[in-house]
Order: structure tokens, then sequence, then C-alpha cells
């Protein structure tokens, strides 16, 4: 007589069945591939930025494009975008664009563990991290700037417009200065690249808000809009433009204090990062300067700077590296120390170290 066969209970674990995927920074992509592809991204993503980067030394340069483009496409896919212009798969409702950003922060955190994401330009951010120590706390920053956008979010006051650009545009500074080679522990260096970071986002607000009108987005704070006596949603409308125009200078006066700000912190870095950073908030401080000149007409066309301008104005950064900038005679009213202490005393984390408010700091 024949026994039943004994049938043996099957894993439940997967990961008793298959092999775990070895780690691997740049997701097994060659960095010469990532670097390739980040630099395409860059020359798309922001003319400006890629001249800048041109007078970085090669290894520096090749991790800022990189940066850059994990930038542009945790960007692309919070605005569901494609180099900032609109792409038929955008997110519909508040469920989609939070299952968007948390797609972002867990393909980051998988770069960050040398795991493939199957997107070079995390891949190319796992590779940047590795050279720069960068860490999950600094893109949390960063990452929670999407988030605002993504949850449609609009500031009441100037103190929440400048957390805004803290999060999209001066964490990044902070990141940028890693990727030169500024110590992790230099705070007061790390704090002006955060000043620079801010200044880029005033000017790309004050020159872009007519078009970020058009894509129902705000970043004039709401306190602003009622001084200037304006109706909800119409601040863009061609009977606002002179009151438009006003705000706008406002904004680009916001920006070249943290410019100046940013150039004195400068000073630290050497020739060619100092060259190339002066050069960039040249471009910008230009950009700023002529949405200003031009007024009303401002957003009749882009304000963009030609080629030749630019030329002048890396000219001028190179006078300006030699010489050092000089310290502002007086330093911005929003600082990264004193953004991270009200989201710490808010209870929201602010991983990174605190540094000294303005009026603390040494001199």
């Amino acid at each position: 007589m024949n026994r039943p066969q004994k049938i043996r209970p099957r894993p439940l674990a997967p990961s008793q069945i298959l092999r775990t995927t070895p780690r691997q920074i740049g997701g097994g992509r060659t960095r010469e591939d990532l670097v390739a592809e980040a630099r395409r991204i860059i020359a798309i993503g922001s003319k400006s930025f890629a001249w800048a980067s041109l007078l970085f030394a090669r290894p520096v340069r090749e991790r800022a494009w990189m940066l850059y483009a994990w930038c542009r496409r945790c960007d692309d896919i919070a605005d569901g975008q494609a180099f900032g212009h609109p792409d038929q798969d955008a997110p519909h409702n508040a469920e989609e664009a939070h299952d968007l950003i948390e797609g972002i922060r867990v393909l980051t955190r998988r770069a960050l563990d040398g795991q493939p994401t199957a997107d070079p330009a995390f891949d190319a951010f796992g590779q940047v991290a590795l050279e720069a120590r960068l860490t999950m706390e600094m893109a949390e920053d960063v990452i929670a700037g999407f988030a605002l956008d993504a949850e449609e979010w609009r500031p009441r006051t100037e103190e929440d417009l400048m957390r805004y650009c803290w999060h999209v545009a001066g964490a990044v500074g902070v990141m940028m200065a890693q990727v030169m080679g500024v110590d992790p522990e230099d705070h007061d260096t790390l704090d002006r690249a955060a000043d620079l970071g801010m200044s880029f986002q005033l000017v790309n607000i004050a020159r872009d808000l007519v078009d970020d009108d058009a894509a129902d987005r705000c970043y004039l704070p709401i306190e602003w809009l009622v001084e200037e006596d304006i109706e909800p949603g119409q601040h863009a409308k061609p009977h606002h433009r002179q009151e438009l125009a006003e705000m706008a200078a406002r904004l680009v006066a916001l920006a070249e204090q943290h410019e100046a700000a940013g150039k004195w912190g400068a000073r630290r870095l050497g020739f060619r990062q100092r060259w190339a950073v002066l050069a960039a908030a040249n471009i910008y401080g230009a950009i700023g300067r002529k949405v200003v000149e031009l007024g009303p007409a401002a957003w009749d066309h882009r304000v963009h700077i030609t080629r030749l301008e630019k030329a002048r104005l890396t000219a001028k950064a190179l006078i300006e590296a030699l010489n050092k900038p000089p310290q502002p005679a007086e330093m911005p009213r929003w600082s990264r120390g004193s953004i991270l202490l009200k989201l710490r005393m808010e209870g929201e984390p602010a991983p990174m170290p605190m540094t000294p408010l303005p009026d603390e700091e040494p001199g």
C-alpha cells in the first residue's frame, strides 16, 4: 500500500527564495553614462546654469550636472511636466499628487541605498551623493518644496514665501556647496550658499509671475496682494500690470539682498568655483534687474539674457573672483538659520545643524 506523499510547505517570504539586489551606486550605470545624461538634461532645462557650470573644474562640473538632473526630474514629476512644460499625465487630484511625492521619496532613498531606480536622474543623484556626502535628510528638505507645489500651496506672508524659497532652492544651494567641496561643518559658507539659491528662486518667481498664473500657481504672498488691493486670482490680468511690476520689483529687491550675501560667501571657495558661482549670480541678478527695468512690459515676452550679455557678466565675475566680493552692509532678514529655527519650533524636522541668526553671527 502506497503511503500518501508528504507535501512540504512552500516558503512564504520571497527573501527565502530570491537573492537580494547587490548594492550598486549609480544603479549599475557607469558614471560616464550618468554624466552624459545629466549634461543633456541641464542643456535643455537651464541654459544659464549650464553656462556657469562650464567654469568649474571637470569633476565639480560633472557633479553639479548630476545634482541638477535630480532636481529637474523631481520638479517635473511633482508638476506632471517635462522640462517645465505641461504633460498629459499630470496629476488631477491631491491623492495622485501625494503619490507622486512619495514616489520621488522612494526613488531618492533607493538611489542613496545603491539600488537601481530605472531612472538615470535618480541614479545620478546616488552617484553624486556618494561623492559629495549628500544625505537623505538634505534631499528631504528639497522634496518638501515639491510637496508644497503638489498641494497647490500658496504663501500668506513674506516669511512663507522665503520658507518656500529655502526648500526649493536654498536647500539645493547647500547641496551644491558640498558638491563644490565645502565642508559639511562650514555652516557659515553653507548659509551663504542657501542665500544665493533663494536669490535665484526669487528672480525665477518675478520673471514667471504670469506664466505661473496660467498654470494656476501664485507665489506672491497674500498679504502683498491685499496691500495692493488686488482681487484673488486677478493679479496677472492686464489692468493690474502696474501693481504686478511693483511686486516684482519687491521680489527682486529681496533677491538682491540674498545675492549680495551669497556672493560674499563665495570668498571661501576655490578660485574656479568662486568664478562660476559669481557668474551665475551675475546672470540671475541681471535677469531680475531686467524684469524691473521693463516694468509692466516684463511679461510680454519671457525675459532672458543673450549669450553676449552672459559673456560680459562672466568677465565681470572673473574680476570679482580675483578681488573677492565685499561683505554686505546689511545681511538679509531671512536666513537658513532663522527658517530652520522656525520649522523646529513648529515641530517640523530641521535635520541640518542650526546656525546663529543674522544678528548673532560673529563679525
